[in-house]
């Protein structure tokens, strides 16, 4: 599997971006070099594109795939290409409140403490439907890990498409999400332009 070596602040900076979003609290006192320097309209599409696969942790090709999807869908492709994203497993994970970061949920996933359902489900590009109950796997819920997690993520917002018990580790996602409640800070009509070309 392709992993990303680029640390995370310096991969935020580049990309103009809060590293609040990926759910990390440091910031980085450094500043870019170039700046100032003027971005063509490709280069702006582009840098789009690189943000909205950065925060979600998806390489290109399945990436490439969900934009092949959400044109096939009803309604607008760049809104579908958000809300296909948002409701990846890992995703909801680590919007319940379930970990701290995106790549830890994916990780937490990937180790099979994840039930969708009362099925347990590995794989974090997994779909989340409106109905849909997650929750972490019945011998994992007293870890220590999990209590930790708690602690950081207690005062962390959790949207109001997805209904949370923190207590017993569990969740339901009430609907899918739309656009306007998405907070992540992508132009995804820059990508659609991008892949339309």
């Amino acid at each position: 599997m392709a992993v990303n070596k680029v640390p995370v602040l310096k991969r935020c900076r580049s990309l103009g971006m809060d590293p609040v979003y990926l759910g990390i609290d440091k910031k980085s006192t450094r500043q870019l070099k170039r700046a100032n320097r003027k971005v063509s309209e490709y280069g702006q599409q582009l840098r789009e594109k690189q943000k909205a696969k950065f925060i979600y942790g998806v390489l290109e090709k399945p990436f490439r795939n969900y934009y092949k999807r959400a044109d096939k869908m009803k309604g607008m492709t760049g809104e579908n290409l958000m809300v296909i994203l948002e409701s990846r497993l890992d995703n909801v994970v680590f919007r319940m409140g379930l970990a701290r970061t995106r790549r830890e949920a994916r990780q937490i996933v990937d180790h099979k403490h994840v039930m969708v359902n009362g099925k347990l489900v590995n794989i974090p590009s997994y779909l989340v439907s409106a109905g849909d109950v997650i929750e972490i796997k019945e011998n994992k819920k007293g870890s220590e890990r999990y209590k930790q997690i708690l602690e950081v993520t207690g005062g962390r917002l959790v949207p109001e498409w997805i209904d949370v018990d923190q207590e017993t580790l569990k969740g339901t996602v009430k609907e899918l999400p739309a656009r306007e409640v998405i907070d992540v800070p992508v132009n995804e009509m820059l990508i659609v332009e991008l892949y339309s070309k």
